[in-house]
């Protein structure tokens, strides 16, 4: 018996509907994209490791392969039926950041070998931070992570040397916070250390910005980089090019009845491991060649008025 769920699928002739594979389909990101693509016609095949995640990416209306980046012989047999493949999934291990790069840079070298010499789509995830601090960061900026001791193994180099190789590669470099309901990242996280600290802090007069984008335009830029980015494409998922920090915390301070101080970058990183270091820095970027390669116009909510909507309330 088949790991996935699906008969066999040969596009027709003239038709755009293609099958895609997707690493991380049940994830936040992964769910909206998903359902951006079943919109659109594709037909859609999701990683899954549970039950529980099987399930919901069955109820997107996707089929499933179950497996997880561990399991390489299911991440190129997955690659070798699609006719494109997206690469959401990263195991976020903060506790083993060494373990989840391999498991990253082995993920994407798999995917990428088994689309070698084919010309197709393969888009994986990326971040813009870390790309420049001080300065507007913009598509033209290449990744400083290189190698498999680099951040994420270095997973966006290791892809782009596959343009020379015959598959269409595109990163989708996501800004640091992709907000909406449901969304358990860096904001999410802040707010529940300000709960159990008492009061919201933000880093010195919390001027450096802070870029955002909602998750169902992220997912509309996925799917438009699956079906048009050109081989070697950076793409900028990024809505609000710099939201200050100060904003940022004083509406979640709202939302929570705390009340907003100003602390050292050295004490919110402590107040908030990991996290806290990067709400200090400043790291502006702009997704103008983006929208003009791709006509892609955010029309999303802002991460305000997420706050605002009351999704970071609880985690």
């Amino acid at each position: 018996m088949s790991v996935t769920d699906f008969t066999a699928f040969t596009p027709q002739e003239g038709s755009t509907t293609v099958r895609v594979f997707v690493t991380g389909a049940s994830g936040f990101i992964g769910r909206a994209v998903v359902a951006e693509l079943v919109e659109a016609g594709h037909e859609v095949v999701g990683l899954a490791r549970s039950t529980s995640s099987a399930a919901v990416v069955r109820e997107l209306g996707a089929r499933v392969r179950h497996g997880d980046l561990d399991d390489l012989d299911g991440l190129r047999a997955g690659a070798t039926e699609a006719d494109g493949v997206i690469h959401l999934a990263n195991k976020h291990d903060w506790t083993d950041l060494a373990a989840s790069n391999r498991a990253e840079r082995a993920a994407v070298h798999t995917l990428a070998e088994a689309l070698a010499g084919s010309g197709r789509p393969l888009v994986l995830a990326a971040g813009v931070a870390g790309l420049g601090v001080g300065r507007t960061v913009t598509e033209r900026d290449r990744n400083p992570a290189v190698g498999p001791d680099s951040p994420r193994g270095g997973a966006e180099n290791l892809a782009l040397e596959y343009v020379g190789r015959g598959v269409r590669v595109s990163s989708a470099r996501f800004a640091p916070t992709v907000h909406g309901e449901g969304d358990h990242g860096f904001v999410a996280v802040a707010a529940e250390a300000f709960r159990r600290r008492g009061s919201a802090a933000y880093p010195a007069d919390g001027a450096n910005r802070w870029p955002a984008v909602h998750r169902s335009d992220a997912a509309r830029l996925v799917r438009l980089g699956l079906e048009d980015a050109p081989a070697g494409t950076l793409l900028h998922a990024v809505a609000e090019q710099g939201v200050p920090v100060r904003d940022i915390v004083e509406a979640l301070a709202e939302r929570l009845g705390l009340p907003a101080e100003s602390v050292s970058p050295e004490e919110l990183a402590e107040a908030i491991p990991f996290v806290g270091g990067f709400l200090s820095a400043d790291v502006p970027t702009s997704s103008e060649l983006t929208r003009d390669l791709l006509d892609w116009k955010p029309e999303g909510p802002t991460l305000l008025e997420d706050i605002a909507a009351g999704h970071y309330d609880r985690t």
